[in-house]
């Protein structure tokens, strides 16, 4: 009887042991293509977490919308399903944040340094903050950089876009953008947007290279304009509960591969950005044009009333602060 219970002892001891020392699951779950900045940045992470906790934490990724579409996602995080997100700003307008609207206004940031002074300053921290509320812990901002305009027809004045149905992300900002502009917004996850292209749902959307190139966009758009109009960036973010509950070690190792692999996605952002279009140019689908100076010029008018007209949902002293440090 002794050995049996000292056997059972022993077994118990070691079954404890096994799972005190199973790792920690980090579900990082986003809706891009692994070769994107986004996919690519979550592939760094993981490497770094792995490798500063000792094992002690395992990232598993899940790209290409494979576990939630863009609606799906963030109610997945807040639930726990999934642990770790990268959505776009926009998403946090339809979760009740509405600051984070401030992102999609067209013509806001006119250099990525004038964005930068945004996000790493008081202003990106403050908008982090205030995701608290909804059980979510801001870590970074994961930067996309400026998006085109694409359609089956050319996009050079503000006129051509009358009529069109333009694909959009869920956001009253890029609404009120396209309808400025005298487009009918279409929104759908960014997973149907390759079909609805194809089959003429829509007629146009609006993206960064790099997504429109991923998602193989270019193979079905015959015309792209390099506006850089608006920004597309991304929050990584955490089901806060989680967060708070790592041991304070984990949490630290953590945050130092968050901050390296956050610098190694703003110095490939641009570049795959610059790499998508050239991709996008040799595979001679579709018509590429820039707009010259005074064209732009005739953008930024046109859509400059999209501020005044967002200043009671996203709130006039933060447009005012962000128009003033982008100044700088």
């Amino acid at each position: 009887m002794k050995l049996k219970a000292t056997l059972a002892a022993l077994c118990a001891i070691a079954s404890f042991s096994a799972y005190a020392q199973a790792p920690i699951v980090i579900k990082f779950s986003h809706v891009v293509a692994t070769d994107t900045p986004k996919g690519q940045a979550a592939e760094r992470f993981k490497q770094l977490a792995e490798k500063a906790t000792n094992g002690r934490v395992k990232v598993e990724l899940y790209p290409n919308s494979q576990l939630y579409k863009d609606k799906e996602e963030l109610e997945a995080l807040q639930l726990g399903a999934v642990q770790m997100l990268a959505p776009s700003l926009a998403k946090f307008g339809p979760l009740g944040v509405k600051e984070f609207e401030a992102f999609d206004l067209p013509y806001i940031f006119p250099t990525k340094t004038a964005l930068y002074n945004v996000t790493e300053g008081p202003i990106g921290k403050g908008l982090l903050k205030k995701l608290e509320s909804k059980g979510i812990t801001g870590l970074a901002y994961w930067d996309n950089g400026f998006k085109v305009m694409s359609a089956n027809k050319p996009l050079r004045t503000p006129a051509d876009f009358k009529g069109l149905k333009m694909r959009i992300q869920s956001s009253k900002v890029l609404d009120a953008q396209m309808r400025t502009l005298g487009a009918n917004p279409q929104v759908l996850a960014f997973s149907e947007v390759y079909q609805a292209l194809q089959t003429g749902v829509v007629d146009g959307t609006e993206n960064p290279p790099s997504n429109m190139y991923t998602q193989k966009m270019h193979e079905v758009q015959k015309h792209v304009t390099v506006s850089n109009h608006g920004y597309l960036g991304y929050a990584v973010i955490v089901n806060k509960k989680f967060w708070d509950g790592l041991p304070a070690d984990i949490r630290t190792s953590l945050e130092t591969a968050m901050r390296d692999a956050t610098t190694f996605e703003k110095a490939i952002a641009q570049r795959d950005n610059d790499l998508a279009m050239d991709a996008i140019k040799k595979a001679g689908k579709t018509e590429i044009y820039n707009l010259s100076a005074k064209e732009q010029a005739e953008w930024r008018k046109a859509l400059l009333p999209v501020q005044k007209d967002m200043e009671g949902r996203i709130g006039k002293d933060l447009i005012q602060a962000i128009n003033k440090e982008a100044a700088k």
